[in-house]
């Protein structure tokens, strides 16, 4: 029997697009189920009783929560192609360092740039920059942070791309200007398939950020 693969996810979230990568890098064939976040489905509910948040990844009816952890599952489960953790411990736990790095630096920084003004978005900005300005020291002269081919860490930071130009746009910088190195990280992820089709078209990402702001009453 086939597996029945199902990802519950919202078109936006870089963590969701952190799976869909993951499981075009395996070729793994999955059902994508768009939640409508607030009217969260009865299935988003039931799979993730804890957080009742996406991405979910529902294999075979068992659910696999946060998205680190589904890919991580990912490469675990299709192990026969496209590995994307480090074979040894210490680049496995260097990887994942760096992962959670991005987890706890990336999503919080980028968000108060775009709903921030003034000292506070300054100060947004500055931690953004510092923050890729250390994943581009980290990436060094290697292709990918995984070295010649995508990997953990690759995986878990590209989705971002697709946010910077609302972080660009409403913090009036330039992340190439910054971080020359890392931009051109980005250019060559986007020449694989399994990223350039899952990341979303920057300027959609910007006009949904721009219907939050009337829907916060961000100016």
């Amino acid at each position: 029997m086939a597996d029945e693969v199902i990802l519950l996810d919202f078109w936006p979230s870089p963590f969701g697009m952190r799976a869909r990568i993951a499981l075009a890098e395996k070729g793994v064939d999955y059902e994508y189920r768009d939640e409508n976040l607030a009217n969260k489905s009865s299935l988003l509910l039931r799979m993730n009783p804890v957080h009742k948040k996406i991405p979910v990844l529902v294999h075979n009816g068992k659910p696999v929560c946060e998205s680190l952890i589904i890919v991580q599952y990912i490469d675990e489960t299709w192990s026969d192609k496209a590995p994307l953790l480090p074979k040894d411990a210490y680049g496995r736990a260097r990887a994942r360092f760096w992962a959670d790095f991005v987890d706890k630096k990336m999503f919080d920084s980028g968000s108060r740039v775009w709903k921030c003004k003034g000292e506070d978005q300054e100060a947004a900005k500055k931690e953004l920059i510092d923050a890729l300005k250390l994943l581009e020291a980290e990436l060094g002269e290697k292709p990918f942070f995984g070295g010649d081919t995508l990997g953990y860490v690759d995986v878990a930071l590209v989705p971002f791309a697709s946010w910077f130009y609302t972080y660009e746009t409403d913090g009036k910088f330039s992340i190439e200007e910054h971080c020359p190195v890392l931009s051109a990280w980005v250019k060559r992820c986007m020449e694989k398939d399994s990223v350039s089709k899952t990341l979303p078209d920057s300027l959609k990402i910007y006009e949904f950020v721009g219907v939050l702001k009337k829907r916060y009453g961000i100016e």
